[in-house]
């Protein structure tokens, strides 16, 4: 079955999160922002879809890299067709970004899961059809009742307890939070945290990530002190070195790498540097569930847990598919807003939880994210 067809929708819906001067996100008053669709649709009409930014998914990305890559191509060779859109990468001048990558890989998952009527977890091979999920927590602020202090911490903590998750990670304060960075503001957090969960309860923390190695070995000692279960992203991930080292002081597991390029290659070279002890791998920055899983199976071979970055169906689907993976990332969450609140553009959210703390992986085709069409078609930006 042929790809006849590659095209993108930009739309406008309703969000209340903005994003700081950093790029963090936090609650924020409702607005209107834009959205994109991609869809390739096969000669028989089958359509497969994934959600991007207008940014990942502008014109010229679309009618110079991706069009003629799929075009006319067997819509089952995904392998094939992320190996080409790759090597494009060299010869765009570092416009054809992972994250645009990850996009139409995702999109040639739900078409093949459309295709042979199954959930794309279940193509890959199915490992398990529930999976744990930890609470992820946003960046700490400045808004009274939110995340302002480590006792807000503590609270929330519990409502999400209660809630169901079987583990917590913080995200404590960065810039352009006033008097952010601080070691002892993230350890207070840490420890309000830990009071209020109990002491065997999984936690995890990923701070400010361009603390020097001695702030960073300063943090990892009191999270050891906390029986915390990782320590992500404390430093600039560039220097895989200080990761090396840290590793190596530390008793507290270290994941990663998260932000870093260079997909499972670069990822292997951390294995080999012993820079992590959980290695870290995200659909969205890795370029696609195709490297993603390259990732995993690669972290599965050294006896290694590899954790997912990221929530959504496609994040969703790799944790499921894997043994390796132990928990899905749900969020980012906050006490102003509500996670399980389905966005305008979907008919429901693609990871609902129950109140054991699983979520429950889709038995639709494809990735299982349930699009509202008429919505987007209704609300199309000019």
């Amino acid at each position: 079955m042929k790809i006849i067809d590659a095209s993108v929708r930009t739309f406008w819906y309703t969000t209340h999160e903005e994003t700081d001067s950093d790029g963090h996100a936090h609650p924020g008053p409702a607005r209107r922002v834009k959205k994109a669709l991609l869809t390739l649709t096969c000669e028989d009409g089958t359509s497969g879809h994934a959600f991007g930014s207008p940014e990942q998914l502008r014109p010229h990305l679309l009618e110079r890299f991706i069009r003629p890559v799929v075009l006319d191509q067997d819509a089952l060779a995904r392998e094939r067709l992320w190996q080409d859109l790759a090597h494009w990468q060299r010869g765009s001048g570092g416009q054809l970004s992972d994250r645009t990558l990850a996009i139409v890989d995702c999109a040639l998952w739900d078409l093949a899961g459309h295709l042979l009527k199954a959930p794309v977890y279940k193509i890959i091979g199915s490992y398990r059809d529930k999976v744990p999920a930890y609470g992820s927590i946003m960046c700490g602020d400045e808004l009274e009742g939110g995340l302002a202090t480590p006792e807000d911490y503590g609270g929330f903590a519990e409502k999400l307890v209660a809630r169901g998750y079987q583990a917590i990670k913080l995200h404590t304060w960065m810039p352009p939070v006033r008097w952010s960075p601080n070691i002892e503001m993230d350890l207070k957090a840490c420890s309000a945290v830990r009071e209020a969960v109990g002491p065997k309860f999984p936690l995890m923390l990923d701070a400010y990530h361009w603390y020097s190695r001695e702030e960073a070995y300063e943090l990892g000692k009191g999270l050891e002190a906390l029986n915390f279960t990782w320590i992500e992203e404390v430093m600039d991930e560039q220097s895989m070195s200080s990761y090396a080292w840290l590793t190596q002081e530390l008793k507290i597991p270290v994941i990663g790498p998260e932000s870093m390029g260079g997909k499972y290659k670069h990822r292997a070279e951390w294995i080999k540097a012993g820079a992590c002890d959980i290695l870290r791998t995200g659909v969205e920055d890795v370029g696609g569930i195709t490297p993603a899983l390259k990732t995993m199976h690669l972290a599965e071979s050294f006896g290694m847990n590899c954790e997912v970055h990221g929530h959504g169906a496609e994040n969703l689907a790799i944790s499921a598919a894997t043994k390796n993976c132990r928990w899905y990332e749900r969020g980012l969450l906050h006490p102003f807003l509500d996670y399980d609140a389905c966005p305008e553009y979907l008919n429901r959210i693609p990871d609902p939880m129950d109140e054991e703390g699983f979520v429950w992986l889709s038995q639709e085709p494809g990735l299982g994210e349930d699009i509202n069409f008429e919505y987007i078609d209704a609300n199309l930006a000019e």
